[in-house]
């Protein structure tokens, strides 16, 4: 396959599912794959260990349709938008064709990629705003992420974003999520009520939360696959913790069977009250890296 720009050795390209473009990347540390569609990240899986993220088998590879798994982008809003109904929720970056405009090793056991979000008529349907956005993943023993949005209007804007990962976890009774202690939250299943949040939290039914003035710093611990997920984030002070239970993932139709009780998804995000208003030229970067540990 041909491609425009110099790929290093650890980068390869392919025809995945249904021939949906996908970017392969092995250095000594770890290993991941990327569609193009939506720039999302399908799998991580450093040197030795399971894949950090998991994918719903499932998972529909379609053009113009969203993967359920890895880490989709959700962008320029989180959730619902606040005007339109019929636009799709979550922004249209995660369905979109990306550009891999960059590719590079930095050194043996890390490997860096920038995507770029395609200009195009669909885009700017969805989204009447002059923009550049730039998503740098970089693969090592760890995954770093940034999501870069440049305002191009003479006007200030308004984003929201989430990186909506799933992560791979043993069993979703069994997890627990540490570091939002104190923090308030607007709990989606309860009519967005807000809440306090006293411990860890815990899983036994569908969670759907929205963190509010969340710390850089969040973890996730996961006793049957013995391992601990620390979470760090920048440019963020919200963090998004949903699992949809069995009621709710019995209807959604694309989470394999029992599927929910091996995901869990802990977004660093720019929602509901850390949107974010941008001045003409002003950029914003949304910023996780994931490393895991022992439990």
């Amino acid at each position: 396959m041909s491609f425009a720009i110099k790929l290093p050795d650890s980068v390869t390209l392919y025809d995945g599912p249904t021939g949906m473009t996908q970017v392969m990347i092995r250095n000594r540390a770890a290993s991941a794959s990327i569609a193009l569609q939506g720039a999302h990240i399908l799998s991580f899986v450093p040197a030795g260990q399971q894949d950090l993220l998991w994918m719903s088998d499932d998972a529909t590879y379609a053009k113009g349709k969203s993967l359920r798994g890895g880490i989709p982008i959700c962008w320029p809003w989180f959730g619902a938008h606040n005007t339109d109904p019929k636009l799709p929720a979550h922004g249209h970056a995660r369905t979109s064709e990306w550009s891999l405009i960059k590719a590079e090793d930095l050194g043996t056991d890390t490997t860096r990629l920038l995507f770029e979000l395609k200009d195009s008529t669909d885009n700017r349907y969805f989204w009447g705003c002059a923009t550049r956005v730039r998503y740098s993943v970089t693969i090592g023993r760890e995954l770093s992420l940034c999501l870069e949005t440049t305002n191009l209007e003479r006007r200030d804007i308004t984003i929201g974003a989430a990186l909506h990962t799933y992560f791979r976890i043993g069993d979703i009774e069994q997890t627990t999520v540490d570091g939002l202690n104190d923090c308030d939250y607007l709990d989606k299943v309860a009519g967005f009520a807000r809440k306090p949040q006293t411990g860890l939290v815990r899983f036994n039914s569908e969670v759907d939360r929205i963190y509010l003035n969340t710390p850089q710093r969040c973890e996730i611990r996961d006793p049957l696959l013995q391992r601990r997920i620390i979470i760090h984030s920048q440019g963020s002070h919200s963090t998004v913790v949903w699992n949809p239970g069995q009621i709710v993932a019995d209807k959604m139709g694309d989470l394999g069977q029992q599927g929910y009780r091996h995901m869990l998804c802990v977004e660093t995000a720019n929602a509901a009250e850390d949107t974010q208003i941008l001045a003409p030229n002003q950029v914003h970067r949304l910023s996780a890296s994931y490393r895991i540990t022992a439990y």
